[in-house]
């Protein structure tokens, strides 16, 4: 017995490896892709006007050392052993920090959570208490929790870093694609080569945004191959050129060639740090797919596999260059340049193979991004396709795919060079001035974006260090200055280019920036307003039980952004119709700040009145990386999940899990019908082929012969113990004559307006910038998911 226990662990622990190995070989195609490319163009972007290669070699030796201890210390040092432990429940990156925050400290600025969300599974972190043990931890909790400028200030370093992910998102391809093709200068004259090298990476381009709507699921079988094949090539090349060229480059890992470097190239070589820089750009990307991997699985293919491949590629380089100081051109230096000619061609073509690989990278994490910060209120809705049925993290928005396909398209016409893309010399552009024919040189930076993003990590993970992880503050101090040295060095020499093109990616950031501020402040805005102006429960206990009015068949769903009280879309409906539905159910689907709610805790169910109104309040819960569900099978899991609470209600009142909120309305956590199988469950039949009975240990409420011949009959499978009482058994049968009755949309449309006496800047913010984005974005995916049919709209304007 023991012996075959023994065999099982053994056979469970090789499957656990081979699943890890799996996906570490499937993290190269998606995580990789960037970082990898790299090499194409580091040594290009940094030679350029501020340093020069001379015979003395200790440029290109102080560059090399400068690579190898950045990539040492921030990938592998910080990403790889650091900053993937701070994942949220299995998520990474900035978001994920930030709601790793909020559930620490309230500093969330979602309007609509409830203490109830603090329940949930995912809303703790297993061995980790909510209260900071020290006395700094629990005062810097205390102050994030009183002060709103805090933390207001908190969740703008989050966009912040949120917003530069995006302009990397938006160079990242132009510059790889670019990179890529720029092999061609090797195999024609100067003159020509420009001329074809722009035409062809727009058009790779184009054909890799046209793709984005088939998903990653279908396009990307072939990435691993391609990056685990780059990868062995760059490190075979950069073998042979140390034991070809200079089997002594080694030498040059020491740190004394940086000091060297220093010395000799003093300001330009500080300069030249944003194109060095660009060694790690895509390391944040490491965290940021953290979701759709493991970290065991992540360290594991950089640790053993990206970080000696990329070493030994730009020792190569560095080989080769040291024994070849006179170059036909400065723009020759490069990759390429190293690369033994006849393979060139096919290196080429794996190259460009890898550039596609490294912009879909990037690409795929815009999209996630975008839908994180739109589920957390802080972006305007856009239309999200989930590709894949299986992985949720697969997901296509058309907006920010042509979006930014048009943007990278600008940036590729627009400065037509790697060293004019990276942050080098700059963009070269031909001027008339009177007949005199002139370059001009401006420049963009990519770096500059990297490195902001890498900053705002750091400043995150210090209050990670203190309010999760528990951690000494002086621990978190030393994790600041160490890291936070290093790259306020790099953000400085990247600042320099500012003027000469590096506002390109700060513009794009701020741009998306100031669309994030505005349309979050206008939903906080609108939700307030809708608080204001709630109805009270005793307004609506005046009314009776039939509301006033004509209680018509039939389920009326009405939509709110309110997660307690009656909001004043009902009062404003009922004064003008006369006739409303028998089962009232006031719906809330909000998001909350986990990446995932499991099914079991999906809903909040509480009764509004008394049990006779038939008035119920629902809250869908999701998370930051749920997938919704179509109108159908929402539809069925709202319905039945009201009826396990007329059930759990009627059986054990008060022994399930509650949560009182406002106005003394009572929730209870219920889950989807597949949650509960020990509970309540519906089914829906044709009327001509109604089965018999179901399982002998449950009993079966059916709903009255319709009238009319229906399409649907519907019958709850109600457990036979414990009984119900005759109450929940009324309540029952009215919502089952309800559903089969059909089911009508309440939907409020919103007008937004400053109210009067507001300053200018206010009016300008609500009455154009949230009016605009509001009506240019989409309705929400529940709005969406609506019959048109069965849809009634009711329009307010909102003074706020």
């Amino acid at each position: 017995m023991d012996l075959e226990t023994g065999v099982y662990q053994n056979y469970a622990k090789k499957e656990s490896w081979r699943t890890v190995l799996i996906l570490a070989y499937q993290s190269l195609g998606v995580v990789y892709g960037d970082l990898s490319t790299s090499p194409l163009y580091v040594y290009k972007s940094t030679f350029e006007e501020d340093i020069q290669h001379s015979e003395t070699n200790e440029e290109i030796y102080g560059v090399l050392s400068f690579v190898f201890w950045t990539l040492t210390l921030v990938p592998l040092l910080k990403y790889v052993f650091i900053v993937l432990r701070a994942d949220d429940n299995g998520e990474g990156g900035t978001f994920a920090l930030y709601s790793l925050l909020c559930r620490h400290a309230r500093v969330n600025s979602l309007p609509n959570c409830q203490l109830a969300d603090e329940e949930l599974i995912e809303y703790k972190k297993d061995s980790i208490g909510l209260a900071p043990q020290s006395s700094f931890g629990s005062s810097l909790k205390s102050s994030l929790e009183k002060h709103r400028v805090l933390q207001r200030f908190l969740l703008v370093l989050a966009l912040i870093g949120t917003c530069m992910v995006i302009g990397d998102g938006i160079l990242t391809p132009a510059i790889s694609v670019f990179s890529a093709v720029s092999g061609l200068e090797l195999s024609m004259s100067k003159e020509h080569h420009k001329y074809v090298e722009v035409p062809v990476a727009c058009i790779i381009l184009i054909g890799l945004f046209a793709l984005q709507h088939y998903g990653t699921h279908k396009v990307g079988f072939l990435f691993a191959p391609v990056v685990l094949v780059w990868l062995l090539c760059i490190s075979a090349i950069g073998l042979y050129n140390i034991i070809h060229w200079n089997p002594h480059v080694h030498q040059a890992l020491s740190p004394y060639y940086m000091y060297k470097f220093f010395r000799k190239t003093q300001r330009g070589g500080w300069m030249s740090l944003g194109g060095i820089l660009l060694c790690i750009t895509g390391s944040e990307a490491m965290f940021a797919d953290l979701g759709h991997f493991s970290q065991l699985s992540i360290k594991i293919a950089f640790t053993f596999l990206v970080y000696p491949s990329l070493i030994l590629a730009y020792m190569g380089q560095a080989a080769y260059l040291s024994q070849h100081h006179i170059i036909e051109s400065d723009y020759r230096i490069g990759f390429y340049v190293s690369v033994p000619e006849k393979l060139r061609w096919p290196v080429l073509v794996i190259a460009i193979l890898a550039a596609v690989v490294g912009s879909q990278a990037i690409i795929t994490g815009t999209f996630s991004i975008i839908k994180q910060c739109s589920s957390l209120g802080c972006f305007p809705r856009v239309k999200i396709i989930h590709t894949s049925s299986k992985i949720h993290g697969q997901i296509y928005i058309p907006e920010i795919n042509w979006l930014l396909m048009v943007l990278c398209l600008a940036v590729t016409v627009g400065f037509r060079d790697t060293r004019r893309m990276g942050n080098a010399s700059g963009l070269e552009f031909i001027k008339w001035q009177g007949q005199v024919l002139e370059i001009e040189k401006k420049g963009t930076d990519m770096s500059l974006a990297v490195i902001t993003v890498m900053l705002v990590t750091t400043c995150l993970m210090s209050l990670v260090i203190v309010l999760c992880w528990q951690k000494s503050v002086f621990l978190a101090i030393g994790f600041v200055f160490f890291f936070g040295t290093i790259e306020a060095l790099y953000f400085t020499a990247s600042l320099t280019k500012f003027l000469e093109g590096a506002w390109v990616p700060i513009a794009l950031a701020f741009i998306f920036l100031i669309i994030m501020c505005v349309w979050h402040y206008g939903t906080l805005k609108k939700y307030e307003f809708d608080v204001q102006n709630k109805v009270s429960i005793n307004w609506l206990l005046s009314l009776g039980p039939s509301l006033g009015i004509v209680r018509v068949r039939g389920i009326g769903l009405v939509h709110t952004e309110l997660v307690s009280g009656i909001p004043a879309i009902f009062s404003h409906f009922v004064t003008n119709l006369p006739a409303f539905h028998q089962v009232l159910v006031f719906l809330c689907i909000k998001s909350v700040p986990v990446p995932h709610v499991k099914p079991e805790e999906r809903f909040l169910v509480g009764h509004i009145g008394p049990r006779e109104y038939r008035l119920y309040r629902c809250i869908v819960r999701y998370g930051y990386r749920d997938v919704h569900k179509d109108d159908m099978e929402f539809e069925k899991d709202l319905v039945c999940s009201i009826a396990e609470f007329i059930r759990s209600e009627s059986v054990a009142p008060g022994s399930v899990n509650e949560d009182l909120v406002k106005d003394d309305d009572k929730m209870t956590v219920v889950g989807t019908c597949s949650s509960h199988t020990e509970g309540v469950q519906m089914r829906e039949d044709d009327a001509e082929n109604i089965e018999a009975a179901g399982p002998s240990e449950l009993k079966e409420i059916w709903s009255p012969p319709p009238v009319i011949k229906l399409r649907k009959r519907v019958r709850f499978i109600v457990p036979k113990s414990p009984e119900i009482d005759t109450g929940a058994r009324e309540e029952l049968q009215e919502l089952m004559e309800a559903r089969e009755a059909g089911i009508a949309y309440i939907l409020g449309h919103s007008y937004v307006k400053a109210k009067q006496g507001s300053n200018l800047i206010k009016k300008l913010v609500i009455n154009y910038g949230y009016e605009f984005l509001r009506r240019n974005s989409r309705l929400s995916t529940y709005a969406l998911s609506v019959p048109h049919a069965s849809t009634l709209e009711v329009g307010m304007i909102y003074h706020v």
